[in-house]
């Protein structure tokens, strides 16, 4: 039985031409008309589209430009030998070539040649298709973009001991890899009854490192406790299962993804990423977030040992110098216990202007004694702080005014503390005892005098400006460090002073009361050329008036 053909397309009424033009402009890959010198004559919408360039620029240019620079000449000469034998070339017979946009970037597409000359026409219609467009690729391209950050996350880790660097970085990852807003890891404190924010990557004002959380199972850290597994936020407006905090709806987040950090079963930590848009966390995108936690909780407990490890090792060199602590103390002791003894033994009235130099030196033994007990108390990180907004401003020029009336006049001091600097979130008490600490030990480098410069600024990291944390720095014109000294110079009863000058409590002290407020410290020095020591605070939520540092330290000192 033989088949009919199938009746030829009715255009009449219409101009073919026109009908023709229509289908190239509406194609939905792009669509390129070269000729044979490889001048681009007509370009679709969708090529206008993929790579960058409007209608009238793609006139004027050449096929060649869309190639990368270094593989534009193996271009051309392939294009002039399919002029000479020109052939059809269907997609996905070739390999990925690369397209460059407009704005200089590049893309991985496929090409498709559909030579007209059997058609009467020196024309090459190219038809180009963005690789990373097939669902499949993208699905690829995706993973292998997981797996990538994951492999940093690793390669940081094996060098990294930083807890604070390390936590702050994995979220950056998750947020790059996820292409989302925020991300923050927290970590159940000691006891169990409360969370601390361990860091983060754009954090609200409202997620300062350090700041405590509940660990109620009606919020969503509390809630991971009780149920250890990656939980989707779809929708935080409808989320019934725990009460998500107003700020994060202020701040426009709308979807999220929350995981534990488990270490031997239990939770001692969450990782939590917020977006801003109503994002879908598929599978890859879970066993992205529960590989991401499994690597950070890893790492976080490797910091944990090492820390415990420190700690003893700190304790054993305690031991080690305990006679010498002892030693002081004794004599300390004995001066308080020699006056005493003297005032209880004087028969009758004692004469009042012969028992306050007794009691005077009591006093100042008694105060020696405390001082030092404070400063082990501050490495080993046990004293008792009492944070609150700070003005730096104000407590940078009070403190500079209270070293330029003791210091050598030789030495100069300078503030370098710019208008709008943020207030920073710590101890004003123990900050200015910090700062002074750095500050006569930056004296006790210049015996011939120099310069002092105080500044405040926010801290830079990795080339951009890290908008949690503000930079105190010290920086003296002084002697320096040799590099073979400058690792111990935060070990306790480490000093390069003379005997009887120096503790080597005071650095270690400063090391101390820094870490404990959530911050770091960092020193350089060149020798013959100075020393900067720098302490890294966290940012307050809110700013100060600049005379309420002032006035703050008025009323401490009123009591």
């Amino acid at each position: 039985m033989r088949r009919e053909q199938a009746p030829a397309l009715a255009l009449s009424g219409f101009d073919e031409r026109s009908v023709f033009r229509s289908i190239f402009s509406a194609h939905p890959d792009a669509m390129l008309l070269v000729d044979a010198a490889g001048n681009i004559v007509l370009s679709n919408p969708a090529a206008e589209s993929l790579l960058g360039y409007s209608a009238d620029q793609f006139a004027r240019m050449s096929v060649d430009e869309l190639v990368p620079d270094a593989i534009r000449p193996r271009h051309a000469a392939y294009r002039e030998a399919y002029g000479k034998s020109p052939r059809p070339r269907p997609m996905g017979t070739q390999m990925d070539l690369v397209a460059r946009r407009g704005d200089g970037s590049e893309v991985v597409v496929e090409i498709a040649l559909s030579p007209l000359q059997d058609h009467g026409l020196p024309f090459v219609v190219a038809s180009i298709r963005d690789v990373g467009s097939y669902p499949r690729v993208r699905q690829a391209l995706q993973r292998a973009r997981y797996s990538d950050r994951l492999a940093q996350l690793g390669r940081l880790a094996v060098d990294e001991r930083d807890m604070h660097v390390l936590v702050e970085q994995a979220c950056r990852l998750a947020v790059e890899a996820l292409d989302v807003h925020s991300a923050v890891v927290c970590e159940l404190a000691p006891g169990g009854r409360e969370f601390v924010i361990a860091g983060g990557h754009a954090l609200l004002a409202e997620q300062q490192v350090g700041l405590r959380l509940a660990s109620e199972p009606t919020t969503l850290p509390g809630y991971l406790v009780t149920h250890p597994q990656t939980i989707l936020l779809p929708d935080y407006r409808l989320e019934q299962r725990f009460a998500l905090p107003a700020h994060l709806l202020e701040a426009g987040f709308v979807s999220g993804v929350a995981a534990p950090l488990v270490d031997r079963g239990r939770v001692f930590g969450t990782l939590t990423i917020h977006a801003r848009a109503s994002t879908r966390f598929g599978e890859d995108e879970t066993r992205f977030v529960e590989s991401l936690c499994s690597l950070l909780a890893t790492c976080l407990q490797r910091g944990r040992t090492e820390e415990a490890l420190s700690h003893s090792q700190r304790l054993e060199t305690v031991g080690q110098l305990t006679g010498g602590i002892a030693h002081d103390f004794n004599n300390l002791l004995t001066v308080i216990k020699g006056n005493l003894q003297i005032i209880e033994d004087s028969p009758g009235p004692t004469p009042v202007g012969d028992v306050r130099p007794m009691l005077a030196s009591a006093g100042r033994a008694t105060h020696r004694a405390a001082e030092l007990t404070a400063k082990l108390l501050a490495f080993s990180r046990r004293q008792m702080l009492q944070p609150e907004s700070i003005d730096l401003r104000g407590m940078l020029d009070s403190l500079a005014d209270m070293l330029r009336r003791t210091v050598d006049q030789r030495v100069r001091i300078e503030v370098d503390c710019p208008p709008g600097c943020p207030a920073v979130y710590a101890d004003p008490v123990q900050l200015e005892s910090a700062m002074l600490n750095v500050a006569i030990n930056a004296r006790d480098a210049m015996p011939e005098g120099g310069r002092i410069r105080i500044g405040a600024h926010n801290y830079p990291a990795g080339g951009e400006v890290r908008r949690d944390m503000v930079r105190l720095s010290i920086r003296d014109t002084g002697q320096g460090i040799e590099p073979e000294l400058l690792e111990k110079v935060f070990e306790p009863f480490f000093t390069t002073k003379g005997v009887g000058t120096g503790t080597g409590l005071g650095l270690s002290q400063v090391y101390g009361f820094v870490r404990s407020s959530g911050g770091e410290v960092k020193i350089e020095s060149v020798v013959g050329r100075g020393t900067t020591v720098f302490l890294m605070f966290p940012r307050s939520s809110q700013s100060l008036p600049r005379d309420a540092m002032e006035s703050g330290r008025e009323r401490r000192a009123e009591h």
